[in-house]
């Protein structure tokens, strides 16, 4: 047990330098580790019953993490080696639930990051899920689909060993979608010798996939910058909004933000972005992205009035109302803040994860901009991968709007329990410390009552 004499402020203190001693040189993981543990002093200085239980260490630990070698044969007949990683970090309150990366930025560090973040956005959607995530340094821009295909199959041979429908129930996430479940669901298939649906999220929906699954995370962004909007006597209507990234989540909180009534006028992609004054045309950013996989700037093709810019940062120095960052982790610095906020932005709403930097957040909170932290804001994703665990639980398929309805109603909870936690402790209107404590307590309160494990 933890010593109960020392201050909230000592503990978190003496638990942050022990995360660093014992996971030295991963930066994001420190990073995320940081960001919670300063949100949660409040807590602790008036529930010491969780020092006793030294909550902090034990949630900052893995349950179980596992690095693995992916051979795979390329398209030359060549053998090829990368390397693959699942973190299970947390079943206090169900299977471990996190997406997949296929990325050559993928390290112990990035998936440690996504998977302790996981722990706290899981809790916050109020499903029976726990925290985990996994992926491989693979990089997915150029194979073939046979390329892929034997990646994923290789992948999951290793991979299924440690999954399973109440054991670990990975997803999709940058690099993954639905094709790549469907291969290495196939996978598992073969080697387990079982129809075992719920053992991964984010299927096609014509293989027990969930409809609004793909629309999740974006809409789900949307939903609760709406909310917080609301709360401030405010709205989409009329908005202009920037929206970094063109995947998933960028084009269907673009096209959220629009049907609200915003004008939606940047979006980007890892080469540069895009600006078109008179709002991005999503029809065409669609078809480049989702059918044709082509680079953003190819937009100008079709709409020659717009303007490209090289290097994708840039897009924080155009003038918004609403900056919605959908890309990566740490996209927003401090002096990208800086220029938001001096061209007026007056909301900030994480589509990503992790993607502003802790510097960049004091600032839009010292300045009194509206922000919705990641892992509230961009939980809705993995809220509809857990219907769809219910949905093949029950061997259902629901139907677009009652999902939508679902994750609407979701977000909104998420939003409330937030506001509602930062006010009990004396931080009103502070998202990211009521998230954080919102999500903490019901994972520690769930560590005590199962004992010491």
């Amino acid at each position: 047990m933890a010593n109960t004499n020392q201050s909230a402020r000592e503990y978190v203190n003496n638990v942050f330098e022990t995360v660093k001693r014992r996971n030295p040189h991963e930066n994001e993981f420190h990073q995320a580790v940081e960001e919670i543990f300063e949100s949660l002093v409040p807590v602790f200085e008036q529930n010491p019953t969780y020092i006793e239980h030294n909550i902090l260490e034990r949630i900052s630990e893995p349950e179980r993490m596992v690095t693995f070698r992916v051979p795979w044969l390329d398209d030359q007949g060549k053998t090829q080696v990368n390397r693959g990683f699942r973190v299970q970090f947390n079943s206090a309150i169900g299977p471990y639930k996190g997406g997949i990366r296929f990325h050559p930025s993928v390290n112990a560090s990035i998936i440690k990051f996504l998977g302790f973040e996981q722990i706290f956005k899981n809790s916050l959607t109020g499903q029976p899920i726990g925290g985990g995530k996994g992926g491989a340094d693979f990089d997915p821009k150029g194979k073939s689909d046979n390329e892929i295909m034997r990646f994923c199959q290789s992948f999951m041979t290793e991979l299924y060993k440690h999954i399973g429908p109440d054991t670990d129930v990975p997803a999709g996430d940058i690099g993954v979608g639905a094709r790549e479940v469907g291969y290495m669901f196939g996978q598992y298939k073969r080697l387990r010798g079982a129809y075992e649906a719920g053992v991964l999220t984010g299927k096609a929906p014509d293989f027990g996939g969930s409809l609004a699954r793909k629309e999740a995370t974006g809409y789900g962004t949307v939903y609760f910058v709406q909310e917080m909007l609301k709360d401030n006597n405010d709205s989409f209507s009329g908005k202009t909004v920037v929206v970094s990234g063109s995947g998933n989540v960028s084009v269907y909180a673009m096209e959220k933000a629009t049907e609200l009534g915003a004008k939606v006028v940047a979006c980007s992609d890892s080469n540069g972005y895009i600006y078109d004054e008179n709002g991005i045309n999503l029809a065409t950013v669609k078809r480049l992205k989702e059918e044709e996989n082509k680079r953003i700037k190819e937009y100008l093709e079709f709409h020659p009035e717009a303007k490209y810019f090289d290097e994708c940062n840039g897009i924080w120095s155009i003038p918004c109302d609403i900056a919605l960052p959908c890309a990566t982790q740490n996209e927003i610095n401090e002096e990208d803040a800086k220029k938001l906020i001096a061209n007026g932005v007056k909301a900030v709403g994480e589509g990503a994860n992790m993607p502003s930097t802790l510097k960049a957040i004091d600032l839009f909170i010292e300045n009194n901009i509206l922000f919705a932290p990641a892992k509230a804001a961009n939980a809705g994703g993995v809220a509809v991968s857990a219907l769809e665990m219910a949905q093949n639980s029950a061997r259902l398929s629901w139907k677009f709007e009652e999902v939508d309805a679902k994750l609407k109603e979701i977000m909104q909870d998420i939003y409330k329990h937030s506001i509602e936690a930062a006010e009990e402790f004396g931080h009103p209107g502070n998202l990211v410390i009521g998230a954080n404590i919102a999500g903490f307590k019901k994972v520690a309160d769930a560590m005590i009552w199962q004992g010491v494990i």
